[in-house]
């Protein structure tokens, strides 16, 4: 049985934040929020580190991340840019965002060949997430047949995943009474504030994009990515969801994508006024006795 491969998406722009804050020192011996996430998938048994990033800070990230990791983890590197399409697609004249978390993880369909998870590179998913996926990789990988087509998904409380500082985009779940997913919603503009005012309680499950997959999703990305941007890739603006596509695959009875409640702290750094509280979080985790000091 094959050891899991961590798909780490480090390509975003950071531009809410101001910044690379996939790069940002949080932790109490100047550990990324992504150093965390490394640690926790070597314990709960990863054996495979990709990460989706851009060319432009290649040099940056392999100083400031990469080299922590080396003699610890296999590590390699896959980029995500706007030109990397399937063949017959262009990129709009003007355009310069990026194509979205759907289109980050096509970028890496040659680079991951067994069982792996995908996480984003600026949130904190904790402990207990990596050991569920771990599991439920590790379990997918000894089946065969129908079982192959069973997928994961790690779900959050919506109210333990908001920001203080600003909006936040969500992917709100429904989740059958088998515990299998039925459809992500994509929310935008959520804020505290709106919770128990309109149809959002705050009790939902919600994607934070920490999925496990087998390699068979991968043509399912490319035939929805074509059709993404057939119907949308012309706008400056429109962005390929990895929960899009997902929700497509249990529509069309591709796959049953099983959800992974966990009772673990999530945060992140959606704006720069989260950082005081992203530190905080973390010393209070090392002072409890759940990481060291220092991680690497």
């Amino acid at each position: 049985m094959t050891q899991p491969t961590l798909l780490v998406l480090a390509a975003g722009m950071g531009s809410r934040y101001g910044g690379l804050k996939q790069l940002d020192p949080v932790g109490p011996s100047g550990e990324t929020i992504l150093d965390y996430g490394v640690f926790d998938a070597i314990r709960a048994g990863f054996g495979r580190i990709v990460f989706v990033i851009r060319r432009d800070f290649e040099a940056a990230f392999r100083e400031a991340i990469v080299s922590k990791y080396e003699g610890r983890i296999d590590v390699d590197l896959v980029y995500q840019g706007l030109d990397l399409l399937p063949a017959g697609h262009g990129v709009p004249a003007g355009r310069e965002k990026p194509w979205g978390t759907g289109h980050a993880v096509w970028c890496a369909r040659e680079a991951v060949k067994g069982p792996f998870a995908v996480i984003g590179a600026d949130d904190f998913f904790g402990r207990d997430a990596f050991e569920r996926l771990a599991n439920f990789l590790r379990e997918v990988d000894g089946k065969t047949g129908a079982g192959s087509a069973e997928l994961c998904m790690v779900g959050y409380r919506l109210d333990r995943t908001l920001s203080e500082h600003g909006s936040v985009s969500r992917g709100v779940c429904e989740v059958g009474p088998d515990g299998f997913l039925v459809r992500i919603t994509e929310r935008t503009a959520i804020e505290p504030s709106q919770l128990g005012r309109g149809d959002l309680r705050g009790d939902e499950v919600v994607s934070m994009n920490a999925f496990g997959f087998t390699p068979a999703v991968f043509a399912t990305l490319d035939r929805e990515l074509r059709a993404f941007l057939t119907e949308r890739g012309g706008e400056m603006k429109s962005e390929f969801y990895l929960p899009s596509a997902v929700t497509t695959m249990i529509v069309r009875g591709e796959a049953r994508v099983r959800v992974l409640p966990t009772t673990g702290e999530w945060f992140g750094v959606t704006n720069r006024d989260d950082r005081p509280r992203v530190v905080a979080a973390l010393g209070r985790l090392v002072e409890r006795g759940d990481y060291p000091r220092s991680l690497f």
